[in-house]
């Protein structure tokens, strides 16, 4: 047994190492300083994210943090670090900085006149505490600084309102208002507390529910958020003034009490919804007292999270060929670098924006017009929106990140309650009407619902051209909940009164459309009449659009489908009753062949979108091994509107619709655009695109469509290689239904490897690759 146990032990190590070596063989390693914040590198944990970079011998890092919105509901950077030595190992001579993926640290080496020295920077995983590390052959020095923009108030004018959700529609002059910073127990204090009057005050009493105003979820009242930075060995040494970039901002400076070989610094953070900052103080002090009790295992807890990240799945293609710097070898690195990005907001209050993530920086670098702060973002902070958030969550299902989709669901879990009052304030009915831009108090954008509006238009529906009706995309996270059961087993009775509110909003809100204008409220075949609506946001006033067809059929199947003590006889009976009611999809004919429209009839066209691929991804209803798979493929190639906006920039999907349709050469084309190179310096940080740099939906459409070259399903079924060049090699580890996960390699064309677990569930692949 001893002997049984050593070589099981000898075998995890040594998988371990590999994978390990598998992974940083994509650190960004640089040889030379960056000349600004555009040329940053990530790092992060737990909820945290850096921009890190060195310039002009001297560390800087930007500080961001999931849920740190302000009274604008812009969300806000904690401030600016900057780390200078003396004597200065980074003035000239030999320089190093490399992120080392397997444990989520960046290591920063110099070496000059004789002074070296390593900088070594990690966030905690599970507390909010970033650890900084200075070691050198000789003693020296440290002076570090807080530096924050918001030293005063500032006011924000133009276009600088769409960093939060006043956007193109201020009532007024916005300010952002200033944070409390001070010395504070020999460290920097900094925090920013909210007022008890927001935007979301305004939003309320615009859109007519301030009857129910005591009812609405309020994420903002009262929100404070900031941190304390202190370090042995280090002392207030005043403050300073200075301009980085475009933007003022003043210095709280920490200075060495004596030379010495090893100092570290430490920044602990606390967010939440306090009374008084004496209260936030508390929560921060608790923060502090928790680091210590666990100082001595937070690097190497820390650590071991990321070598189970990395394990858990991992796509690495073309890495034995001597030709590396290939489209295809970019798009394996690059897959991995943004997962990376992904999992610093593992255990975020608040889902990883699509517009940048933690990970913005001055964005004066993303467009020259926009000579903002670093808080600047285009598409708000608090504001989501929903056909760009599922592209950052879906590929988190086949790489087996069950918990970092946590955030998202949350979101939508605590505006659950704001949706249902819309519905029963405006209609008087029942069910959860969610909007494509909504708040993260669960109510429309104020800009977006339109401050001017015809006094007769209905007080439910935003006045705008693309977001009018635009209400089904809520059930695309309402399928990744109910995929996390189907993948993973998870139980999810938590989610069901969400998605069975969601449903229960459309079947009863056009009914009472329906009654609105006639004695009946279905149509001759005893169907919803689903017009008014809309087809995303580019194919508006649809009736029955095949994207909310799509979408409701599926979801209500995959609830009926559910084990039987997810659903009493009651609600089984509803959803049957519901699945009757929703109209079939439609179908249209060009040059002789039948193919997909987006809906039955619609009134204009908005957006560049190509819903019509909806019943392909994100619905399945066809695809690969499916039955009628030659509809998609005609509308591929004759639908003039799918050619015309047919690309490869932010959100478009069409790499994921040709994988899922098994056009290998369209799907790798339009794949490899998407995860190549950035053209920034660290690869990842792609966009703007439509959004925003970085642009998470970008990545996160890039990594959904290599996933589906690889490895679709169909319920029990696995397709492996169903869109998959011959000439890529690739090493591969994804997730499918049942607590599956497929790991292969493919070498030259053939499959030299396959280990599936359970190793039963290797009866129900189907290998594609010829």
């Amino acid at each position: 047994m001893k002997k049984t146990l050593l070589l099981s032990l000898l075998l995890y190590n040594a998988i371990t190492a590999l994978a390990q070596t598998d992974i940083d063989r994509y650190n960004p390693t640089w040889t030379s300083q960056s000349k600004n914040s555009s040329e940053s590198m990530p790092c992060g944990g737990g909820d945290i994210g850096l921009n890190v970079w060195v310039e002009h011998g001297e560390l800087l890092f930007y500080i961001a943090r999931s849920g740190t919105f302000d009274e604008n509901n812009a969300m806000l950077k904690l401030g600016r670090i900057r780390v200078k030595l003396s004597p200065n190992p980074f003035d000239g001579g030999e320089f190093k900085q490399e992120l080392t993926l397997h444990n989520g640290t960046v290591f920063i080496d110099g070496k000059s006149s004789g002074i070296s020295a390593q900088i070594k920077l990690w966030v905690d995983v599970y507390r909010p505490v970033i650890h900084l590390s200075i070691k050198s052959n000789k003693a020296i020095k440290t002076e570090a600084a807080f530096e924050s923009w918001r030293y005063q108030d500032r006011s924000v004018k133009g276009t600088e309102n769409n960093q939060g959700s006043w956007k193109f529609s201020p009532q007024g002059q916005v300010k952002t208002l200033k944070d409390e910073i001070a010395f504070n127990n020999d460290g920097v204090l900094f925090y920013h507390h909210n007022l008890d009057s927001t935007i979301f005050d305004v939003t309320v009493k615009q859109q007519g529910m301030d009857a129910v105003k005591q009812q609405i979820f309020n994420p903002l009242k009262n929100l404070t958020f900031g941190g304390l930075m202190r370090g042995a060995n280090l002392k207030p040494a005043g403050t300073y003034k200075g301009k980085y970039i475009n933007t003022d901002f003043e210095g709280w400076k920490l200075q060495s009490i004596k030379p010495v070989r090893n100092q570290d610094i430490d920044i602990y953070l606390n967010t939440e919804q306090a009374a008084s900052a004496d209260q936030w103080q508390n929560g921060l002090n608790k923060v502090i007292q928790d680091a210590r009790v666990n100082q001595k295992t937070a690097w190497q807890k820390t650590a071991d999270w990321w070598k189970q990240y990395w394990d858990k799945s991992f796509v690495f293609i073309n890495t034995n060929k001597p030709a590396a710097d290939t489209a295809a070898y970019q798009t394996g690195k690059n897959y991995q670098l943004f997962r990376y990005m992904l999992g610093c907001n593992a255990y975020g209050q608040y889902p990883t924006k699509f517009n940048g993530g933690l990970f913005t920086y001055d964005p004066v670098f993303v467009n020259p017009k926009t000579d903002y702060t670093p808080d600047f973002r285009n598409w708000g902070g608090g504001l989501m929106t929903a056909q760009n958030q599922r592209l950052v969550y879906f590929p988190m299902l086949k790489s087996g990140d069950f918990d970092l989709m946590k955030p998202q669901f949350d979101f939508y879990l605590r505006s659950l309650h704001n949706a249902e009052l819309r519905s029963q304030v405006y209609w008087g009915h029942q069910g959860a009407c969610f909007t494509e831009q909504v708040e993260n108090f669960g109510l429309p954008n104020s800009a977006e619902y339109a401050w001017k509006r015809p006094v007769s238009f209905d007080k439910g529906v935003e006045y705008n051209t693309w977001l009018e009706y635009t209400w089904d995309t809520v059930f695309e996270f309402c399928l990744m909940m109910l995929e996390t059961e189907h993948y993973a087993g998870k139980d999810i009775h938590q989610y069901i009164p969400f998605i069975e509110s969601c449903l229960t909003f459309f079947d009863e809100h056009y009914q009472y459309l329906s009654r609105l204008r006639s004695s009946k409220a279905l149509d001759g075949n005893g169907h919803l009449v689903l017009y008014p609506g809309s087809s995303t946001e580019t194919f508006k006033m649809t009736y029955n659009s095949n994207s909310t067809i799509a979408a409701l059929q599926t979801i209500t199947q995959r609830l009926l489908a559910l084990p039987d003590n997810y659903l009493n006889n009651t609600e089984r009976l509803k959803l049957q009753g519901l699945l009757k009611r929703i109209p079939p999809l439609s179908f249209g004919e060009t040059d002789g062949h039948k193919v997909f429209t987006p809906a039955k009839s619609w009134e204009r066209v908005s957006n560049v979108e190509s819903p019509q691929f909806y019943p392909v991804f994100p619905w399945g209803i066809f695809g690969v091994g499916k039955p009628g798979i030659d509809i998609p493929l005609n509308t591929w190639k004759l639908d003039t509107l799918a050619i015309k906006f047919r690309s490869g920039i932010g959100w478009k999907q069409d790499n994921i619709f040709a994988a899922r349709l098994g056009l290998t050469k369209e799907a790798a084309e339009l794949t490899t655009f998407k995860l190549k190179d950035s053209g920034r310096r660290f690869p990842a940080f792609w966009g703007p695109g439509f959004d925003w740099t970085p642009d998470h939906n970008w990545g996160g459409s890039g990594m959904i469509g290599l996933q589906e070259m690889l490895l679709q399903v169909d319920d029990k079924k696995i397709y492996l290689f169903p869109s998959w060049p011959k000439d890529w090699d690739v090493h591969f580890k994804l997730h499918a239904p049942y607590n599956t996960t497929v790991e292969a390699t493919l070498r030259d064309g053939k499959v030299k490897d396959l280990k599936v677990f359970p190793e039963e569930r290797k009866k129900d692949i189907t290998m594609m690759i010829q």
